[in-house]
Formats: C-alpha cells, sequence, structure tokens
C-alpha cells in the first residue's frame, strides 16, 4: 500500500475500519515518516538512475556461487546489451533474524574480484536484503563494483556525483575503474587502495557523511542509510511541464528536508519547494548554477553559501505557532435521533416492507416478507424496521436474528420500552437475541422498533463466492404466540434510498439515522433551536441515539500542513463475545461529511484523521457526532480531543475545500 486512506461515508467493507492504513508508505494523515516511505525512496531512485536494471535479465538463485557462505542466497541480474550485473542478496532462510559476515565473488571486466579486497568483511543483517553493483556505469565513469548500495546520480558537465549508502554497522568497499588519485574531501575512516587499475574506497559504515573526490571527476558521497533517507532528487521539468524520465544533467541532488517536492532553474537563479519539519540545512550537492545569484525557497530568497566545489548549502527557519480549540470549550447542542421509538411517533411515510420474495438469490428467506435493506434500496449506514401487530395478551417472547457485517450491532426497542441490544464482537456478522415480553393488554397494538448499524457489504474475496451478497437487516424473527406474518414491517435507511439526497457528498455518506434524514450534519443547520449540551462526553443516559453538534472555529496559518485527528481516549482491544467494555458506537461528521465509525466495545481505532479541504483550516467548521447507547444505562465518550499529530512547513501551496453543500429543509420522515 502506497497511500493510507480513509473510509470515510460508508466506503468500506466489514472487514476493515474507517482507517484504510495498512502502514502505507505514505499515512492516512498525509505524513511521510514512517521508514517505509524512505525505503521506498531509496529503491524509487535507485532504479531511476539504473537504467540497466530494468532491461536485466534474472539468473538462478544461488547459495554458493557469488559469496563465501552458504547461509545467504544470491540472485543475479545480468544486463542486456550491457556490462552492468546487479546481484540481490538476502539470507537463504528469509526469516533469520541473524548478522551474517561473508565475501562477494563477482565476475568484473578486470576479472574475478573478492570483495572486499582491502581487508573487512561484509556483513547482512537479520530481516534485510542488498543490490550490489559490478560494471556500473555513472556517466562515463565505470564503478567496477559496488558492495554499497546506490542511492543515485548525475553527471555535470565533466564532473559527476554518486551518492552510496549502508546499513548500522557494515563494512563496504568501492572501485572506479581508472578513478585517479582520492581525495577524502570531508569526513575520515575511508581506506584508499589501488586494485588492478581501479581505485579502491574501504570503509565502516558511520552516521558522519565522508565525501571523496576522484581524479576522473567523480565525487562519491558515503552515507549511512539514515541519512540517506534525507536526501533527495529533483528533476528540472520541460518547457511544457512535464519531467523527463532520462538522466543527463536535469536533476538536482539536496540532501536535507523533511519532503522536497520540486526545483526550476531560470538563468541564474534556483528555486526549491519543499515542506520542513525541523529547523534544516539544505545542502545542493549537484545540479545548483555555476553562477547562482538567487536561491528561493518556497518562495521566499533565501540566503546561501556556494563553495568551491559547487555545493550550495542555506538554512531553513522553522517556528511554529500552532494551535487548536478544545472540545470542552464549545458551545454544543444536543438533539435526539431516536424519536421512533417515541409514543405517536408517525411512519406513515416509511416505505412498506412488503416484497413477498426477495431478490437476493443468495438468501434462504425466512421471514413472510422479505426484510433486507438493499431490497427497498438502502444499501449503506445505519437501517431502521419498525413492525405492526395487534396484541393478543399472550406474548412472551420475541426472538431476533440480524445481520450487519463484522462488529455490527443493533438495539430493539417494543413500543418506547427498551428491549435489549446486539453488542456485536469483531469475529460476529450476525446476532441473535431473545427478549421478554410483559403487559401486553389483549387487543392493544404495538410497535418493535429495530435498528441495524450495517457496516457496509462485504467484498468478493474468492471468485464465484457472491459475498457481496450477504444481507443485511433482520434475517429471522419471532413473537411468540403469533405467526410471523401477524407483524407487519416498515424500513427506512437513507432519505431517498437510491435516489439519494445529497449528490455532493455522494450516495454512500448517509445512513438512516433521523438526524441523518433530515440532513442536521450538513453545514447550516438549525443547532442553536436545540438543546444545550455538555457534548459526547456528556452523553446519556438511557438506550437511543444522541446526536450533538457544534460549531469549530479554526485559524491555522497558511503555509503549515497541519494533521488533525479526533481521538477517542476510551477505545476497547476487547474482540469477544460477552467483553464488559461499554457497548456504544459513534459517527463523527465534519462540515457533512461522514468521517469516522468508532465501537468502543470492538475497537481497535480511536484516532481518526480528518484532512484538510474537509476541515476549513481557517473558517467554520460543523462538526457532530452520533453516540448511540446499546446499553439501557446509556454512554458517554469517556475522552475527546482535536490531535494535532504534526506540524509541517509546507510549500504545497493552499488547499481548496471540498464541494460544501449547505442545510436546507427537507422533505424527511
Amino acid at each position: 500500500m502506497t497511500y493510507g486512506g480513509t473510509n470515510w461515508g460508508n466506503l468500506g467493507h466489514p472487514g476493515g475500519y474507517t482507517s484504510y492504513d495498512y502502514a502505507a508508505v505514505i499515512k492516512e494523515n498525509r505524513m511521510v515518516d514512517r521508514e517505509k516511505y524512505s525505503e521506498a525512496k531509496l529503491l524509487a531512485n535507485f532504479v531511476q538512475a539504473s537504467p540497466a536494471y530494468i532491461t536485466s535479465t534474472p539468473g538462478n538463485l544461488t547459495n554458493s556461487t557469488y559469496t563465501t557462505s552458504t547461509d545467504l542466497s544470491v540472485t543475479p541480474l545480468f544486463g542486456n546489451g550491457s556490462d552492468t550485473n546487479f546481484y540481490v542478496l538476502r539470507h537463504a532462510n528469509y526469516s533469520n533474524r541473524v548478522t551474517t559476515s561473508y565475501k562477494l565473488k563477482l565476475p568484473t571486466s578486470e576479472g574475478q574480484v573478492t570483495v572486499p579486497q582491502l581487508g573487512g568483511q561484509l556483513t547482512l543483517h537479520g530481516h534485510d536484503s542488498k543490490v550490489h553493483v559490478s560494471d556500473y556505469k555513472v556517466g562515463g565513469h565505470n564503478v567496477l563494483y559496488s558492495s554499497a548500495e546506490v542511492f543515485t546520480w548525475e553527471s555535470y558537465g565533466d564532473q559527476s556525483v554518486l551518492v552510496v549508502y549502508g546499513g548500522e554497522g557494515e563494512h563496504h568497499e568501492l572501485a572506479v575503474s581508472n578513478g585517479g588519485k582520492a581525495t577524502v574531501r570531508e569526513g575520515d575512516g575511508i581506506k584508499v587502495g589501488k586494485k588492478s587499475g581501479a581505485t579502491v574506497l574501504n570503509w565502516q559504515t558511520s552516521s558522519s557523511r565522508r565525501v571523496v573526490q576522484l581524479g576522473c571527476g567523480l565525487t562519491v558521497y558515503v552515507l549511512d542509510r539514515n541519512s540517506a533517507y534525507n536526501y533527495w532528487v529533483l528533476k528540472f521539468p520541460n518547457d511544457d511541464g512535464l519531467y523527463p524520465p532520462n538522466l543527463g544533467g536535469s536533476t538536482v541532488i539536496i540532501a536535507g528536508g523533511y519532503l522536497m517536492r520540486n526545483a526550476t532553474v531560470a538563468g541564474s537563479s534556483l528555486d526549491l519547494v519543499g515542506d520542513f519539519n525541523a529547523t534544516a540545512t539544505i545542502e545542493v550537492i549537484g545540479g545548483a548554477p555555476s553562477d547562482l545569484e538567487t536561491l528561493n525557497i518556497n518562495g521566499k530568497s533565501t540566503e546561501f553559501d556556494h563553495d568551491k566545489y559547487g555545493v550550495v548549502s542555506a538554512s531553513v527557519a522553522f517556528s511554529p505557532d500552532i494551535s487548536v480549540p478544545s472540545f470542552s470549550s464549545l458551545d454544543w447542542k444536543y438533539i435526539d435521533s431516536l424519536p421512533e421509538v417515541k409514543s405517536g411517533y408517525d411512519d406513515s411515510q416509511w416505505p412498506a416492507a412488503d416484497l413477498k420474495k426477495t431478490n437476493n438469490d443468495l438468501v434462504v428467506q425466512r421471514t413472510p416478507t422479505s426484510l433486507l435493506g438493499s431490497d427497498y434500496g438502502f444499501h449503506t449506514g445505519t437501517l431502521l424496521f419498525r413492525g405492526h401487530f395487534k396484541s393478543t395478551g399472550g406474548e412472551k417472547t420475541f426472538s431476533l436474528e440480524t445481520q450487519g457485517g463484522s462488529a455490527f450491532g443493533s438495539s430493539v426497542w417494543i413500543d418506547d420500552t427498551f428491549l435489549g441490544s446486539w453488542h456485536g464482537y469483531d469475529a460476529a456478522v450476525n446476532g441473535n437475541n431473545t427478549f421478554t415480553l410483559t403487559n401486553l393488554k389483549s387487543g392493544s397494538e404495538h410497535v418493535i422498533t429495530v435498528v441495524v448499524d450495517q457496516q457496509g457489504m462485504d467484498e468478493n474475496y474468492a471468485v464465484g463466492q457472491n459475498a457481496m451478497k450477504s444481507p443485511r437487516g433482520i434475517i429471522h424473527y419471532h413473537l411468540s404466540g403469533h405467526k410471523a406474518s401477524d407483524v407487519s414491517w416498515k424500513v427506512t435507511g437513507n432519505l431517498g434510498g437510491e435516489d439519494y439526497e445529497d449528490k455532493v457528498r455522494g450516495p454512500l455518506n448517509e445512513g438512516g439515522l433521523w438526524a441523518e434524514r433530515q440532513g442536521y450534519h450538513l453545514p447550516g443547520a438549525p443547532i442553536s433551536d436545540w438543546e444545550s449540551s455538555g457534548g459526547p462526553t456528556e452523553g446519556t443516559t438511557s438506550a437511543g441515539v444522541a446526536f450533538y453538534a457544534a460549531e469549530l472555529e479554526l485559524d491555522l496559518p497558511s503555509g503549515w500542513d497541519v494533521p488533525l485527528s479526533f481521538t477517542f481516549t476510551n477505545a476497547s482491544d476487547a474482540s469477544a463475545a460477552g467483553n464488559s467494555a461499554p457497548a456504544y458506537h459513534v459517527q463523527l461528521y465534519v462540515n457533512g461529511y461522514q468521517f469516522g465509525k468508532y465501537i468502543n466495545n470492538v475497537g481497535p481505532q480511536k484516532s481518526f484523521p480528518v484532512p484538510e479541504g474537509i476541515f476549513n483550516y481557517q473558517g467554520t467548521n460543523l462538526i457532530a457526532f452520533a453516540l448511540w447507547s446499546l446499553e439501557a444505562e446509556g454512554a458517554k465518550v469517556g475522552g475527546l480531543e482535536l490531535s494535532v499529530n504534526g506540524t509541517v512547513l509546507s510549500g504545497y501551496g493552499p488547499i481548496p475545500l471540498a464541494p460544501m453543500s449547505s442545510w436546507s429543509e427537507r422533505k424527511a420522515y
């Protein structure tokens, strides 16, 4: 996974969470501080700088041909029409966690060579892999071999720059054919020798950079892996604004910065755009104009030094002043989002659940009429059912089976009396309850209300299984003393069903909660008319669905990337039926977009990123929470805050707001 995403607006399936970020290279909240990102960058730059790698032909895996250790395996990649060969090294037992010492045995244009030649042993750490090279072309130079991995290279006129790196505690060696005299320009600990006309460099990896100037016109930057993470290769765009895929003088190599984005040159001016998460020194080690007069970083003229080797260095200051409001300071408003269980509620406008046979050919129907949401055009979010019957006076129990996907929940009322809930757990896709009924008078009319929180449709993991047809809704019910047909049902979900109301945010954003059907999660909703409240952390004292909303003012400075997330502090990691964590669900809305489903008694997600563009970073935001208590005692969110997940001085530019249609009164039931 390259970029972590968000299953906003009911996009997800039951096998995942709101966050769709399986340790992605780029985090869901846009941060690039995972080591995986830097590793991907090292590999991508190596591939781009190594055209022979793309056209090479893999040879057979071997445990003995290219190293002195049978504990290691090597897959050679032979150049087609090129002398360049690559050797992909790993442990023969790839689960091995030990560090293994070895020497390389490489065929080169100068004959068979055992590396290192100037002493020492190479090492491979557990769960690691390397790409060694031989006869590797760097402009007009031939790197006879390198045990250190190549990050990139570039030629600038008659001079070339090569950047290589090694892991912590590793020993490495590199040889350049006809390299000439080697001068260590920076650092120490480099052993220099001559072998068969090649200049050989031998070293132990260090966190201190070493720079070696060769008489042939090649400068070698020797780094450790962690330092290499902070190097960037930026291409200059063509006149048409597109970026060339090839090497050859159109690239700058930069050391420093959290994320360097692009570079342009105009005459004696160099413009860099990048992001910084700390005060940083930027070095342009290759590609700056020799007559540089102006350096602009993120549009600001910046003082710089330009040394005799052509290296340009400058400093970028980092002084953030970022703050966000506390939720406790907001003017929270509350409205009941389950009026369906109140006496006198009118469901006459609800669709009748009277389809005799389901359209779902995967289902063996066990009810007189279908009670599956999708049969009535309700495919997403919360489903509500109301079953009407006349009492005989002999009803003792009501049994119910509901299905909503992994970790779903359901709650049941008869009239305004709460009967109970299916709390759900991670592996449960359906739930069974039997509720006790008392004091129903013969001839009296009653309504059973069922709320089902479906977790999305299943995905088809295997061909032919039709898992996406797994039903959502009521699978079976039994009212003691009655035939099933004695209960007549109505159903609702999102307002309008397939003819959904919100054409801006799309067909999946809303479910069937009363507040959603009214559009009260949208900016401009009439929340000032509602009851004042302490918000979701104050909570409720009875089962049901409470809807809280407040206006959140943000005034974050432009030019800064500040990832924000909603963080719940009392999530439970429990995953088995019968756990004791308070059972409640929360849906989170920001400016009308549903951006989180939090399930306290299941977890595990408790932090919900919301990007700029959904958030208005310089204005008013409507935030809302639907708090559904599945227990008679009610529920409250134990802790809730708006978290700042990073502070980055950014050159990206302004972020436009997502489409933000506002509330208008709906013809809703």
